[in-house]
């Protein structure tokens, strides 16, 4: 780049594409825009409109953001965005997918049998709901995922044993679906009283959501998940305060799949507060808001020493705002300003640390923080804007103190700033200020009163106006598009919450979190200052080698209650 070209941000409002995630074409990519806008639009709907009973909702919302993730997601990684340009034959993936599809198809087909028994006012037997139900699904669930491992790479088609965990996803939530008539079923859900179908259910369940944790996440939140589950097995033979009477099998995994796990609190937040603000991130992105923040950001640090660094900062800040994820700040102003930097005369370590550090920034940086901050309203009680404006000193000591860091750096190594003719005008920029109009509304709609919901929808309508005021106007093309790139968005927030639910009902069903805070405060003796020191300390370590939203809610659950 010499000194006369013009900087180049209109890749910063990009989607993200991971290494393993699939990209689709032709009537494949019609299908599943389709199915993304109709799983974004009974977000909007069931929470705007016609309201669903808490349990169905919820298991919509899982069984949907583990499908659509399931379908965009592979178990391998893929080298490029080109074409299948070479399929691997690989008979034993095909035997085993096929044997694992029959084997869920049967179970399907068992479902349905379930289904009309319920309807004629019988009730299926356990042998039936077992061997034509529970057996094929969760075998069949089990084939699937191992055959993940040997699946060809095709980046632009679904793969037979992936098109297999999908159906076995619906067909678990669908037996609780049907199912939910029956209080009887729900009541005994977490006791020894269970019945057969809802022990295979909730299994496969969770065996299909641990898989996608994988995927997306990587092996540690699934091993941590494991050591948990494990734990409420493992208490009998256990010393000191992890000792525990132990609970039987049933016991544990359908306790696991209610509202005190993976329906509970961190899936309340996902299916409520985090998947509205995704959907309003969306129009703002298709709008091209995060292209004006960066502008914005270099018309007012660009020229300054080390301006690159100094972006950095002020651009992942402004679009902490509007998505509250580390990852997306990085992807869209990293790619961007981490080449600048090196090229102004940072180490590339220095570079990536800088965008690092400040793209985290984006999860405590109001209005819009990340999942972590919501799920703390909801465990807390506390109102979302209290949330808000206790973490706004924070967030600006937070960015302050990177920005001295960056500056000491620049300083000390003589660097400049990015030539004038590169930088956008000021002036410009702030003639398109009305471009902050969505966010200045959701802050006010927050702070008058009106609930996180209500606020979030009003900053979508807003932001589908003032689009309209653009280039980038949002008409019906444009909507869908935000709606799939929201639904597209939301998969591993929603994967993550739902799996971090499985710690937070295992911590529940043993006790464990209250023996724990107990513990510490015997070692605190009673000291505030002290247990919050500990509390701090275990944060930083769950923090190190977990997602936010995980990390926050084993530590509230294991700290808070002292």
């Amino acid at each position: 780049m010499n000194d006369t070209t013009k900087l180049n941000t209109e890749d910063v409002d990009r989607d993200i594409v991971m290494p393993n995630q699939r990209i689709f074409s032709g009537w494949m990519s019609v299908l599943f825009i389709v199915v993304t806008i109709a799983y974004a639009l009974f977000h909007i709907v069931s929470l705007n409109i016609y309201p669903l009973e808490s349990w169905t909702y919820r298991i919509i919302h899982v069984a949907g953001a583990v499908g659509i993730g399931f379908i965009l997601y592979s178990s391998r990684t893929f080298k490029d965005h080109g074409s299948d340009s070479r399929i691997e034959q690989n008979k034993f993936y095909l035997a085993i997918s096929g044997i694992a599809l029959a084997l869920i198809l049967y179970a399907t087909y068992a479902l349905g049998v379930i289904h009309f028994q319920l309807a004629a006012g019988e009730y299926p037997t356990p042998d039936f709901e077992t061997l034509h139900f529970g057996y094929p699904l969760t075998a069949g669930a089990v084939m699937a995922i191992v055959a993940g491992f040997f699946q060809p790479k095709l980046r632009h088609t679904v793969s037979l044993s992936d098109l297999g965990l999908v159906l076995a996803m619906l067909a678990a939530s669908y037996y609780f679906l049907v199912n939910l008539d029956a209080t009887a079923l729900r009541m005994r859900a977490g006791t020894n009283f269970v019945t057969q179908g809802n022990v295979w259910a909730a299994l496969t369940g969770m065996l299909l959501l641990l898989e996608l944790t994988r995927r997306l996440t990587g092996n540690a939140l699934v091993v941590i998940i494991l050591a948990f589950v494990g734990y409420g097995f493992a208490g009998p033979w256990l010393p000191g305060f992890l000792n525990h009477n132990g609970f039987q099998f049933n016991r544990i995994i359908t306790y696991l799949y209610t509202d005190k796990g993976i329906l509970g609190t961190t899936t309340a937040v996902s299916s409520t507060y985090i998947i509205l603000f995704i959907i309003f991130a969306a129009f703002l992105q298709v709008s091209k808001v995060g292209e004006y923040f960066v502008n914005f950001s270099f018309a007012l640090a660009g020229r300054k020493r080390g301006g690159p660094a100094k972006v950095a900062i002020f651009s992942s800040g402004l679009m902490g705002t509007i998505n509250g994820t580390s990852a997306g700040n990085v992807v869209a102003t990293g790619s961007l300003t981490i080449p600048l930097m090196q090229r102004v005369g940072y180490k590339p370590k220095e570079a990536g640390s800088i965008e690092a550090a400040a793209s985290t920034g984006g999860q405590i940086m109001p209005p819009i923080m990340g999942a972590g901050a919501f799920i703390m309203a909801e465990i807390t009680g506390i109102p979302y804007t209290e949330i808000v404006v206790a973490a706004i000193l924070p967030a600006i000591f937070y960015f302050f103190s990177i920005y001295l860091m960056v500056d000491t750096v620049a300083a000390r190594e003589g660097m400049l700033g990015l030539p004038k003719e590169q930088i956008p005008k000021l002036g410009l920029i702030m003639r398109q200020a009305y471009l902050f109009m969505p966010i200045l509304i959701l802050i006010v709609a927050l702070f008058l009163g009106y609930s996180v919901i209500r606020s979030g929808s009003l900053a979508i309508v807003a932001a589908i106006v003032v689009s309209w005021l653009t280039p980038y106007k949002v008409g019906i093309r444009g909507i869908g598009r935000a709606l799939n790139t929201a639904s597209m968005m939301s998969v591993q927030i929603i994967t993550v919450c739902a799996a971090a639910g499985i710690i937070v009902g295992c911590i529940a069903l043993t006790g464990i979190g209250a023996r724990f805070s107990s513990m510490l405060l015997a070692l605190a003796e009673n000291s505030q200052i002290l247990a919050l020191v500990f509390a701090m300390l275990i944060s930083i370590i769950l923090g190190m080698g977990m997602p936010t939203t995980a990390a926050y809610a084993i530590a509230a659950s294991v700290v808070a209650p002292g």
